[in-house]
């Protein structure tokens, strides 16, 4: 019998010290929980980091990892984000193959996903893009004709829409808040 998969988007407040990313990441290794996408980041305070971390469960209850986080003493904070009631978006930079016969494809291909340019050479264009990792895929999908030549893609980055913050101020919530 297959386990269905849920993905979960939690936005973690830690101290900005070194090693604290070691031991957050450590944490889901050894739960047996694979990271989907991490992005770590300083936040408005300079000694706090945001951490943006998308894990993919099967079949464990993600609650599991929250509580082994939250004993952790670097972190502060840890807030589930619904997709729902949230900003998520990723950036990604691809390298195309171009030439005389393609490049006007490639840049009218780029225009259709609102993407930019933002680097030219004679036989390529870099080619930046944000937004939901399914708007990426898509873009990627529509340039492999043309021959990409390297890639690299952000992990996601996330806030709660609305004007409620969270913030490091705050107490500490155990196990996790789903109401940002």
């Amino acid at each position: 019998m297959a386990s269905d998969v849920t993905r979960h988007t939690l936005s973690v407040l830690v101290e900005n010290k070194p090693g604290v990313l070691a031991r957050v990441a450590s944490l889901f290794s050894r739960r047996a929980f694979n990271i989907d996408s991490l992005a770590v980041g300083p936040t408005e305070n300079p000694d706090v980091s945001r951490m943006t971390i998308v894990v993919a469960v099967t079949g464990l209850p993600l609650e599991q990892v929250t509580k082994q986080l939250n004993k952790l003493v670097n972190v502060l904070k840890i807030v589930e984000l619904d997709p729902d009631s949230a900003v998520q978006r990723e950036l990604v930079l691809v390298k195309v193959r171009t030439d005389a016969q393609n490049r006007s494809h490639v840049l009218e291909t780029v225009s259709l996903f609102r993407a930019k340019v933002v680097d030219v050479a004679q036989d390529a264009v870099t080619v930046e893009a944000t937004g939901a990792p399914e708007k990426l895929a898509a873009l990627i999908s529509m340039l492999e004709p043309y021959g990409i030549r390297e890639i690299v893609q952000s992990g996601m980055v996330a806030l709660s829409r609305g004007g409620r913050a969270i913030s490091s101020a705050e107490p500490r919530l155990r196990p996790i808040d789903r109401t940002a």
